[in-house]
């Protein structure tokens, strides 16, 4: 989701697409909890175990709760989930990756997540890289999944706010004041981004005049971006519907580590625009792992009910873009493939 979405969208979950582990002969997802200090942890890993419905509210999936994970391929991805978004929006994709062997880490990122969303926005991007490396460093120390796993080669995949965490930890640099010099000049074509969360035009024209004030200031110097953050252990990257516009330009170009993109080609929320078709126009180190056809920005998420359907389609301007969602397994499969080309051996 993006950045200063108000987070009505809070129990996103999904019936689950259960792949083949061929190299293992598995067809299980195993589900667990764990924490890194205060901070909860969601981990989907391959198991021998029988799934079985498990219940969210008033969505279903199949999962092995709490069962003992199996070897896979050694490697950890830890996804990073959108604004006021949880494990379970992702689901379809974290079943995915653990099918093909890897061991999923899922953060519920401080302040920007299904139950508490007040720190959405630029506030919640300067926390996540480091809690991605408080993530890996958790299931490394874990005696479940510790020994099963190599963490010096590790992958992230960002979804769209997520995506400013994947990026950071690929070398990218962000500023409060690019979001600004971005919205003053972009406000109209990328009026979803600049001001999402305030659907009432007289408090857009309040942050439109904020901006400006904003504007005649050294933004340099007053409007400071997120420190720059390294771990080591992140060898590849993969972002779906991604924000990109605070990110400077000389930064995207340097990119360290390959990272993986996938657009949604009719993106109102996060225009490609500005947002992963700059990103894919500038990053030396990108591939581009599809443009969905027809897709808007969350009809890139695990499926929902019907009963979810209305307030979704209410943050897309009322908009039902009849994109087939049959297709997202084949996108889940790219990224799961990206990793692998990138993770492995």
């Amino acid at each position: 989701m993006s950045v200063f979405h108000p987070g009505f969208l809070t129990r996103w979950l999904a019936t689950a697409l259960v792949g083949l582990l061929p190299a293992l002969g598995l067809a299980q997802t195993g589900m667990a909890q764990l924490r890194a200090g205060a901070l909860p942890i969601t981990l989907v890993y391959p198991t021998a175990a029988a799934n079985t419905t498990v219940t969210r509210g008033p969505f279903t999936l199949q999962a092995a709760v709490g069962a003992t994970p199996l070897r896979g391929n050694g490697r950890l991805v830890v996804l990073s989930h959108g604004t006021g978004g949880s494990a379970t929006s992702e689901f379809d994709l974290a079943s995915t990756l653990a099918a093909a062997g890897f061991v999923v880490a899922q953060p519920e990122h401080t302040g920007d997540n299904w139950r508490d969303y007040k720190l959405a926005g630029p506030e919640s991007w300067k926390l996540r890289p480091v809690e991605v490396s408080q993530t890996i460093n958790a299931v490394a120390q874990d005696p479940r999944f510790g020994p099963l796993l190599d963490t010096a080669k590790v992958g992230v995949h960002g979804l769209s706010a997520g995506g400013v965490t994947g990026l950071a930890l690929a070398g990218g640099e962000w500023s409060l004041a690019n979001l600004v010099r971005h919205c003053i000049a972009q406000q109209k074509t990328d009026a979803n981004f600049c001001f999402n969360g305030l659907p009432n035009q007289a408090d857009r024209d309040a942050r439109a005049a904020l901006f400006a004030k904003a504007a005649q200031q050294d933004l340099d110097a007053t409007l400071q971006g997120g420190a720059k953050v390294h771990d080591p252990r992140v060898a590849a990257v993969a972002l779906t519907v991604p924000v990109v516009a605070p990110f400077t330009t000389e930064s995207l170009s340097k990119l360290r580590v390959p990272v993986g993109v996938v657009e949604a080609t009719r993106d109102t929320v996060l225009v490609p625009t500005h947002h992963s078709s700059r990103l894919l126009q500038l990053c030396k180190a990108c591939k581009a792992l599809g443009a969905m056809e027809g897709a808007e920005h969350f009809d890139m998420l695990s499926p929902w009910p019907d009963a979810v359907d209305q307030p979704v389609r209410a943050v897309q301007g009322g908009q039902v873009t009849g994109f087939d969602r049959g297709r997202l397994p084949a996108s889940y499969g790219r990224v799961a493939t990206f990793f692998q080309q990138t993770l492995l051996p």
